[in-house]
């Protein structure tokens, strides 16, 4: 197993994650009962979190990459 593989998985499994994480919790400024600044879109996110959906994403992407490189100690995938 060439470790460009397993790297490139593990970004691959990271940025799923991410992509599933952004949309959790989202709230506009309208619904969290603050005014909308001037200037701003009324739908942009209100506190997005990004910094720790950035760390879930990466706990997932920990997570499935060690199932990843199990099955293929275990010879279940061979690539």
């Amino acid at each position: 197993m060439h470790w460009i593989v397993l790297v490139g998985a593990f970004f691959i499994f990271w940025f799923l994650a991410l992509q599933i994480v952004m949309p959790i919790g989202v709230k506009t400024p309208h619904e969290a009962g603050d005014s909308v600044v001037a200037g701003t879109d009324p739908g942009a996110p209100y506190k997005p979190n990004l910094g720790l959906k950035a760390l879930i994403a990466t706990g997932v992407a920990v997570v499935l990459w060690c199932i990843l490189y199990a099955l293929i100690l275990l010879h279940v995938l061979d690539l």
